[in-house]
């Protein structure tokens, strides 16, 4: 028979470093999530009021398809290229960042390790135990200890600027299909209230998911999305509609 106490608290597994993590956390994969929401919201209304104003200036399903196909290859391409350039440059941001942590560290160790302690002291820990948490933590890894302390980030975790102009072009697409598929399935007497009805339908249901996602409430959210999305292809549609007429 073990004579082991089984209330005992079993011994940490020793690990190579404290911070260092399997995946992202659940916060990176939300603000993921929401960026793809935001995107296909993108590409659901620009694309429909692209669509929908030609549709407003010729009854001709050719123009209007060659339109919406050639707004979704511009859209996404230049989603994807300005999400490339933001993720960049933050992502050069916060290399320099780490750089410069990693500099301070070797050239003055016992003020890193104070200032540390400052920041688990500003946490509320009296003197004594915020020193006793950043010596204890600097002991195993002092430079990971730092970088998540004072700038909240981990090397081994910085945003790929390549995956995000992926994901941020992809969902600009996926929400750009959409419209194009309600316009060109619809019969030609209905093809614009069908268009809007589909296009509506969608930004609620995008709206819904953005508000889970949030945290916010479902009712605003849904009702900004609805009414500016109606508002664009109300607006593009009536601008086809003067220039259809004007025959310009």
């Amino acid at each position: 028979m073990s004579s082991a106490n089984p209330s005992a608290t079993p011994a940490p597994e020793p690990h190579d470093r404290t911070f260092a993590s399997d995946g992202p956390s659940n916060a990176a994969k939300l603000n993921w999530l929401r960026a793809g929401v935001l995107g296909a919201n993108d590409g659901i209304i620009s694309t429909a009021g692209l669509v929908v104003g030609v549709a407003g200036a010729t009854t001709a399903l050719g123009p209007v398809v060659t339109a919406g196909v050639a707004g979704v290859v511009a859209g996404a391409v230049s989603m994807a290229l300005g999400e490339y350039v933001s993720v960049s440059s933050q992502r050069d941001a916060e290399k320099a960042l780490i750089e410069r942590e990693r500099r301070e560290l070797a050239e003055d160790p016992e003020g890193e390790l104070a200032e540390l302690a400052a920041i688990y002291r500003a946490k509320g820990l009296s003197a004594t135990t915020a020193h006793a948490v950043a010596a204890e933590l600097s002991a195993i890894d002092p430079f990971a200890a730092h970088i998540e302390a004072e700038l909240g980030l981990d090397p081994d975790d910085l945003t790929n600027p390549t995956h995000a102009a992926i994901s941020s072009g992809a969902a600009f697409t996926a929400g750009a299909v959409l419209p194009i598929a309600a316009i060109t399935l619809a019969p030609a007497a209905v093809r614009i209230p069908f268009t809007f009805v589909a296009v509506l339908v969608a930004l609620a249901v995008t709206g819904t998911i953005s508000a889970r996602l949030g945290g916010a409430g479902k009712r605003r959210a849904v009702w900004r999305l609805v009414v500016g999305g109606a508002l664009a292809m109300a607006v593009t549609w009536g601008v086809g509609r003067l220039l259809g007429v004007s025959g310009l």
